[in-house]
């Protein structure tokens, strides 16, 4: 039997439980939805002209997701950065949210005085840490949660508060228009898609396991366009932290003016390469053709591709979809590894050693 259909092997080395983190990804947006809800925010907040996120590693996932998502929807520009500094034109006209799950990244804490000063329009998610004392020292609003549903306190894996957190607070500044039946179709929609990837599906029937059993031992090169770009930066972003195994992303169609040459060099890419295309029906149709075309320029270099097309049939439930698949992926992978997916050693060695300076 497949390790990935052996649950008393899985529980073993998941010691933190972030299957339960996965499995309850429904429950982080409903909490987050209705607790933002309750947010007020200043009436200037509603008159900026641009919005800066600042967040890093898991933390900033939920703004990707958000920007690629809601660019047709959301009324002014949307930046994410990811910084000690701030660009220039952060000044008072600006909505700077400050994005941090623990509430002690040092990146966006570094930019939080200057922010002050130039005085932006400061909004702050997370759990607590030094975020939430400088947040009500200097009485700014924020959405401060308690993530009760994600049981492995990884941030990637809390993305429920981080994604309807942020789209909650762009809400209550009006900038983002999202019904209640939409957020409930996305709460239900994942509910539901844990019967599809979830782990008591047996590999034959499930499209996770199946596709992380044939990236084991290869590097991922995720694809996807539009509407699900973000979700291309938290899939590699679960993949690199979880299974520890190297992987990237490209945005098609950019990628067709480029990267196709580099896939010459060095001679073993046909041996080391996967690319696993993330397709969807609500690309525009001169992109869907680009991916017909892309798979023939692999295929001609002898470099091996997988699919997955979102079935959903709106764009916000097409990119929960791919939240929700990515997540069960790169911990499925994880489980062929046989790696605890909540450790992250080399992370916190780095920050050790920064911490000495």
């Amino acid at each position: 039997m497949s390790i990935l259909d052996d649950t008393k092997k899985i529980k073993k080395i998941d010691k933190k439980n972030v299957l339960g983190s996965i499995e309850q990804l429904w429950s982080q947006c409903e909490q987050a939805w209705r607790e933002t809800s309750q947010i007020k925010v200043p009436s200037n907040y509603k008159k900026v002209k641009n919005i800066v996120v600042n967040g890093m590693g898991g933390s900033a996932l939920g703004a990707h997701i958000i920007q690629s998502l809601f660019s047709d929807r959301i009324k002014i520009p949307l930046e994410m950065i990811n910084s000690y500094t701030l660009p220039r034109y952060v000044n008072k006209d600006t909505l700077y949210i400050l994005s941090s799950y623990s509430g002690n990244t040092e990146e966006p804490l570094n930019t939080c005085k200057e922010a002050l000063k130039r005085k932006a329009k400061i909004l702050g998610i997370t759990t607590g840490g030094k975020l939430v004392k400088f947040l009500r020292k200097n009485n700014l609003p924020a959405y401060i949660f308690s993530p009760q549903f994600n049981p492995s306190s990884q941030p990637r894996m809390g993305l429920g508060y981080s994604i309807f957190g942020q789209i909650g607070l762009l809400k209550q500044c009006g900038f983002l228009n999202i019904i209640k039946k939409e957020s409930e179709e996305v709460f239900y929609t994942l509910k539901k898609l844990n019967n599809q990837f979830g782990i008591k599906i047996k590999r034959q029937k499930n499209p996770a396991k199946k596709i992380a059993q044939i990236l084991k031992g290869k590097i991922p090169i995720l694809i996807g366009s539009e509407h699900l770009v973000g979700n291309l930066h938290t899939i590699v972003n679960q993949i690199n932290e979880s299974a520890k195994n190297f992987s990237c992303y490209f945005p098609l169609p950019e990628l067709n003016h480029h990267l196709m040459e580099g896939l010459t060099n060095p001679k073993n890419n046909s041996k080391n390469l996967i690319f696993v295309f993330i397709e969807s029906n609500l690309y525009l149709k001169r992109i869907q053709l680009r991916y017909k075309i892309t798979k023939e320029v692999l295929k001609k270099k002898n470099i091996e591709y997988v699919e997955f097309k979102a079935k959903e049939k709106t764009k916000i439930l097409q990119s929960f979809e791919i939240l929700l698949f990515g997540s069960y992926l790169s911990f499925y992978l994880s489980m062929l590894y046989k790696i605890d997916p909540s450790l992250i050693p080399w992370v916190e060695y780095f920050k050790k050693r920064l911490s000495e300076y």
